[in-house]
């Protein structure tokens, strides 16, 4: 990463899916790699399935922890139709990374509309210059847990390369921030989001 250049990641999903702590290993991984890192949150009814959204900003010198319209380098959507609502971030031939999992959120529930997961990830994958999209049940039942779902969204961030993180640089934070009793599910999370880039 050049001086003075930011790269920028939003991360968007529904409460209970982990999307503030994987916002919160991609800053891990940049600050251990000596790098400044800010990231701030807005979180809806999070508990109860409402939109969550996390800004993560990268680089020298960062003005601001909120990523303007239009300068993501990154989506990381964790459900589909939140991406969707949020894709006016996305920098002109930025990357999409995408969970195939339609989780609707409690605003969809109570409106009753009839957004499809499958029609979303259709119209985003002509949205970004490139777009990996990520099946989640494969990656539960080989690693046995719902929980390490972030993890992998963030090993398949760092094969795409967008934000200058390597997957050794996602193992250091996970190192850091994960009780020794979970790393080694989350390890396997990490690389497998990973392979789903990698292997396309």
């Amino acid at each position: 990463m050049s001086e003075n250049e930011v790269k920028s990641c939003l991360l968007c999903g529904v409460g209970g899916q982990g999307t503030v702590l994987a916002s919160r290993i991609i800053a891990a991984a940049a600050m251990a790699k000596g790098l400044h890192a800010r990231t701030a949150e807005t979180i809806g009814m999070a508990q109860r399935g409402g939109s969550v959204v996390s800004h993560v900003r990268i680089g020298e010198t960062i003005a601001s922890p909120m990523i303007p319209w239009g300068r993501a380098d990154v989506i990381i959507g964790f459900e589909p139709g939140e991406a969707a609502a949020n894709i006016k971030y996305l920098r002109e031939g930025g990357v999409l990374i995408l969970s195939s999992r339609q989780v609707k959120p409690v605003t969809a529930a109570l409106g009753q509309s009839g957004y499809e997961g499958d029609e979303c990830l259709k119209w985003l994958g002509d949205k970004g210059g490139r777009c990996v999209v990520i099946d989640p049940d494969r990656i539960i039942e080989a690693c046995g847990s719902p929980k390490v779902l972030n993890v992998a969204m963030a090993g398949a961030l760092a094969a795409t390369g967008a934000m200058g993180l390597s997957v050794s640089d996602m193992e250091e934070a996970l190192r850091i921030r994960m009780k020794p009793k979970l790393l080694e599910k989350n390890m396997k999370a990490l690389h497998m989001g990973a392979e789903c880039v990698t292997e396309r």
